[in-house]
């Protein structure tokens, strides 16, 4: 019997990050081979990982249903996210719920280029669940942690003298011209949001 290749860990990211990324490869040859998106912090992610706010859809279909959804993190980035035929169980749950609401999606990244060459990121949902408050605060705090892991691993090369160069991270610096110091910044102002609005709930009556 055939080994079932095991799933690839869903990567926590934060919209700006994940907006910024847009170089995708494969490690081999084989058709069926994972395609993964190069995160700019220099981690590879076949699926992802999100929690939001989901504040609209549309059916952006012509022929068939083709729903359209945008969920916002904590930072106002948003996530695109599309499903149609192929994607049943998630479109049926773009249909059915009423923004705004909080949702946790595990989907694949999927990049398109305009007319013009730029490169957009959206995600292919293959699980959309409604969740609470707390859940979304949770993934939060989980994000930032990976996020300022990545970027430490990302730096921590430059400070080692003779240290081997983790293959991703040096991908990720000859494919981006991008400081990943911002994605620290965006990892602590989601931090600072989830606080805020804890001190706003302990200062209403």
């Amino acid at each position: 019997m055939a080994a079932v290749p095991s799933r690839e860990v869903a990567r926590r990211v934060f919209a700006n990050e994940f907006n910024d990324a847009g170089y995708t490869f494969k490690e081999s040859d084989d058709e069926r081979a994972p395609v993964y998106l190069l995160l700019p912090t220099g981690e590879r992610a076949n699926r992802i990982f999100l929690v939001g706010t989901l504040t609209e859809t549309e059916d952006v279909g012509e022929d068939s249903e083709y729903w359209q959804g945008r969920v916002v993190d904590p930072n106002g980035d948003t996530f695109f996210m599309y499903a149609g035929q192929y994607q049943p169980d998630a479109a049926s749950m773009l249909r059915e719920l009423e923004p705004p609401a909080y949702v946790s999606v595990v989907g694949k990244p999927r990049t398109y280029e305009t007319d013009d060459g730029e490169v957009n990121v959206s995600v292919r949902p293959e699980s959309i669940t409604t969740v609470d408050e707390a859940t979304r605060d949770r993934w939060v705090v989980e994000t930032a942690e990976r996020t300022i892991e990545r970027i430490q691993n990302y730096q921590g090369a430059d400070e080692e003298e003779g240290a081997a160069v983790d293959e991703y991270v040096q991908m990720a610096r000859e494919e981006y011209d991008l400081p990943v110091e911002n994605y620290r910044r965006t990892a602590i102002e989601a931090l600072e949001s989830l606080e805020e609005s804890d001190e706003q709930a302990e200062a209403s009556p």
